[in-house]
């Protein structure tokens, strides 16, 4: 099937909605995209015009969302564009709906903190076996740049990975 996949980068226009449908969820928000551009007659930036669109969210994408993102956020969606049509008082009516695969908060324009749900045990394993399955972070204890700021730049001993330790592959 040719199926139209797009990324859209923009705004949550209002709060996400979420639903349960039989034995899963979904998550549907609007979203606005406006371009802008650069008029050098007035030496400022300009909108035009903005694309409106809705987003379904299946699953436990979903339920991330629902949990992640508000109205107001900056978002990147990717998906599946389709367009839903229903018959109204006034005719055919018709609108543009993204069938989501991934959601994630636009960092050029701010800052998040990411969580990792629990994988939940399955009936064959118990909890010490599903934590087993897990990889271990071999970085977990180590502190990032970020939450030391600049001065981590410009310490000689900050924590380096090199080729040479083995910690990052050759390129090559």
């Amino acid at each position: 099937m040719n199926e139209t996949t797009v990324t859209v980068i923009g705004n949550v226009a209002d709060a996400p909605r979420m639903n349960r449908v039989g034995d899963t969820v979904v998550t549907n928000f609007r979203m606005a995209s406006t371009a802008r551009r650069f008029d050098p007659q007035t030496n400022q930036f300009v909108d035009s015009s903005t694309y409106w669109v809705d987003v379904a969210c299946w699953g436990d994408l979903g339920g991330n969302v629902s949990r992640s993102i508000s109205k107001g956020d900056p978002v990147i969606v990717r998906g599946v564009l389709a367009t839903d049509q229903w018959e109204s008082d006034n005719g055919r009516r018709y609108t543009d709906r993204i069938k989501a695969t991934a959601v994630g908060l636009n960092l050029a324009r701010g800052y998040a903190t990411f969580t990792r749900p629990a994988r939940p045990a399955t009936a064959q394993e118990g909890p010490a076996e599903a934590a087993a399955d897990q990889p271990a972070d071999q970085f977990a204890d180590r502190s990032t740049d970020y939450e030391r700021g600049g001065a981590a730049l410009e310490d000689e001993n900050a924590d380096v990975l090199t080729e040479a330790d083995g910690r990052v592959p050759s390129l090559t």
